[in-house]
């Protein structure tokens, strides 16, 4: 009988713009996927595994391999803390792990056998039965690192106490995916729900095209940039969006936008803003195309396939720049290290 049940919330982070130094600090990749606290109890002298998400939702439904990999990985009386990812040869596929939350069991069981999820484990809050979330992370650590049996689809995340080394992965292991470096202090117990990491996660620089725009549904003004990028072919695939801008600049950027509607399609031949979905519902998701002659320089985080993840920031017009050199190359980061070798470290 395990002390904890779910739901019981992960223990959070809070955002820097650097490493933090000094003594106590530990670090560990920053993985993209999804987190899941993972359950093992046991019912009726049979291991039963249960995943719960972030805020709380069951997983175990949608990734049945991997809940067979940690019934032979993860010993029962077991609670720990980890990421659910889908790798593949050129790092993580977050867009891969998003298809697999699907409600049709053929659809998972297909899924299950195309992109095979695995879980990279980094703290424990159960082992034997026994509660240890008061413990020091290093002590937690240990424990975890006794409990895991060999796996390749559960893995121990790696782990420093060299700021300089914390540094090194962050720049080597993005291009295997990695979102940037968590740091912990040594000294930190586990607090489900409470943000006492630190999380330094990429943030990069692209020079977009100009596409289209959606009206501002406040007043006047624009709602948001429609950005684009050309692929090797040459065609232009939307992106993604920004929306940053205060009441005086939302006029500016409409009267700047006016002139250039109507004279010649931005995304005809590529990847096209999105309607109306499941997501959106009833939100009006109309816009206005185009000439592709401006281009503006944007903060994102994250490429999720052809597009931003989140919404980018806007930071300047670029009219030095020529539309056509606003490719999805300039985004490429360097893969130096794959998954493996992160993970065999």
């Amino acid at each position: 009988m395990l002390p904890l049940k779910p739901p019981v919330a992960p223990m959070l982070s809070k955002s820097a713009s650097g490493i933090p130094r000094g003594d106590g600090w530990i670090y560990e990749p920053k993985w993209d996927g999804f987190r899941a606290i993972v359950f093992v109890d046991e019912k009726k002298g049979v291991p039963d595994v249960f995943l719960c998400s972030r805020n709380g939702q069951p997983l175990h439904r949608y990734f049945p391999e991997l809940v067979e990999a940690i019934t032979k990985a993860v010993p029962t009386g077991t609670v720990i803390d980890g990421e659910i990812i889908v790798a593949t040869r050129g790092g993580l596929d977050f867009d891969a792990l998003s298809q697999r939350i699907h409600p049709a069991e053929s659809r998972v069981k297909r899924l299950a056998e195309e992109t095979p999820s695995a879980l990279v484990a980094f703290d424990a809050l159960v082992v034997g039965g026994k509660d240890i979330r008061k413990e020091p992370l290093p002590v937690r650590r240990k424990a975890l690192q006794k409990l895991l049996r060999k796996n390749p689809s559960v893995r121990l995340t790696p782990q420093t106490t060299d700021a300089d080394e914390a540094e090194s992965w962050f720049e080597i292991y993005e291009g295997a995916g990695c979102d940037g470096v968590v740091a912990k202090r040594a000294e930190q117990a586990y607090e489900p729900g409470k943000r006492v990491m630190v999380k330094v996660k990429h943030l990069r620089t692209a020079d977009c095209v100009v596409g289209g725009y959606r009206d501002y549904a406040a007043g006047p003004g624009v709602g948001s940039l429609l950005l684009g990028l050309y692929d090797a072919e040459g065609v232009l695939h939307f992106v993604g969006h920004t929306s940053s801008f205060n009441a005086t600049e939302r006029k500016e950027v409409l009267a700047k936008l006016k002139p250039l509607e109507g004279k010649g399609g931005s995304y005809g031949g590529g990847r096209v803003p999105g309607g109306p979905s499941r997501w959106t519902g009833a939100k009006d998701l109309s816009w206005t195309s185009i000439e592709p002659s401006l281009v503006c320089e944007v903060n994102f985080e994250k490429l999720q396939g052809v597009r931003f993840r989140h919404a980018a920031r806007f930071l300047r017009w670029r009219p030095d720049k020529d539309p056509r050199d606003c490719d999805f190359a300039q985004l490429e980061p360097p893969k130096d290290f794959s998954l493996d070798d992160i993970l065999t470290r």
